[in-house]
């Protein structure tokens, strides 16, 4: 498990340069008999690979599964390699990610696969789609073609926490960019000929509620850019931020307030604005009865793992699944502190997911 999990490491596959990986994943699923198709995703979102989608036939009744994990890792990655400590930890050498988001994910379904091949087990026809760009926005789920897969539930591995977890709702990500144009003039000489850019991106930051804006809701402005020179009266000053809501209908209101803000805050100062956004993924939420959960719980009950739903304000592949008609849920599968270098994973961790995700192919219900 942990030679199959280093040896994902060792590749770099960062955003829109998942190629090789994704080349050793064709061979790799090719010995379990499961061959992986690749889309061309990448012509629309400028990168070097599409997504993977393979498909198991099965002999259990029942419609089939749908298990996906994303081919990309953040930054800082050149270089990544899997160091295990002495209590079955694994973490990077410190100067890189681990890139256990989302290796580890893909490490559990191939470690199901392989014991569900060596043992001869009866499973259910199985989808697999490894996406790529996920990490930014979902670039490569928003290209695949949806009409190929014949799934109605499905599991992706991509959520950090103790195995067992299971996210059944997470949040609308919009992301906005306000642009303030001012007038330029020479700040010594002339500035009251001005308008000052940055002092309406100001005071419109200034106005707006930031941080939890109510309980279901957040909104930070986290880019602020303008100005060239300290003498010259700033005629642009851009404006980047996002808001994140559980409640799809609330972050368009919120937003619909920033746009109103922004644009009295620029009128107040004789300057205009633009503001534009873009929806990353949309919210959803699972009931918990419905039987992707049920049989989760299940398959942690037999697994002697706690089952815990929760839910998670991250978005994922999965945000872009739920309006294609899938009913899946994003669980746990041995990553902790992504996005960062002190990521870490565990052998426990990857032995666990991958017995939940037998399981989980395993189950006949």
């Amino acid at each position: 498990l942990f030679d199959t999990f280093s040896d994902l490491v060792s590749i770099d596959s960062p955003s829109l340069g998942e190629r090789q990986l994704a080349d050793v994943l064709k061979a790799r699923f090719s010995a379990l008999d499961v061959s992986l198709r690749e889309d061309d995703a990448w012509k629309a979102i400028g990168g070097n690979c599409g997504n993977l989608y393979g498909f198991l036939p099965g002999t259990l009744p029942g419609p089939p599964l749908l298990f996906s994990a994303h081919l990309d890792t953040v930054e800082p990655s050149h270089g990544k390699r899997a160091v295990l400590q002495e209590d079955g930890t694994i973490v990077s050498d410190g100067s890189t990610i681990l890139g256990a988001d989302d290796l580890s994910g893909i490490t559990s379904i191939l470690e199901a696969l392989q014991t569900i091949t060596e043992q001869s087990l009866p499973h259910r026809d199985i989808e697999l789609l490894f996406s790529v760009a996920e990490e930014i926005y979902s670039g490569g789920v928003s290209h695949f073609n949806y009409s190929q897969l014949r799934a109605k539930e499905g599991y992706v591995l991509d959520l950090s926490g103790p195995i067992g977890s299971l996210a059944h709702r997470a949040p609308t990500i919009l992301a906005f960019t306000a642009t303030f144009t001012g007038r330029s003039a020479h700040a010594g000489f002339a500035p009251e000929t001005g308008i000052h850019a940055i002092a309406a991106a100001v005071n419109a930051i200034h106005s707006l509620a930031q941080g939890h804006i109510d309980q279901e809701s957040t909104l930070n402005v986290g880019i602020i850019e303008g100005g060239v020179a300290t003498n010259i009266v700033p005629d642009l000053c851009t404006v980047q931020g996002e808001i994140r809501s559980f409640s799809h209908a609330k972050a368009l209101s919120h937003y619909q307030r920033l746009e109103a803000i922004c644009t009295e805050a620029a009128a107040a100062l004789g300057a205009s604005v633009a503001v534009e956004h873009r929806i990353g993924c949309t919210a959803y939420e699972i009931s918990l009865e419905h039987t992707a959960v049920q049989r989760f719980q299940r398959a942690c009950d037999a697994c002697s793992i706690p089952f815990s739903p929760v839910s998670t304000f991250g978005g994922s592949d999965n945000n872009h699944f739920i309006p294609h008609g899938l009913s899946s849920v994003v669980i746990a599968c041995g990553m902790e502190q992504c996005h960062s270098t002190a990521e870490y994973s565990s052998l426990d961790a990857l032995s666990q997911c991958a017995a939940l995700v037998a399981h989980l192919m395993t189950d006949p219900q």
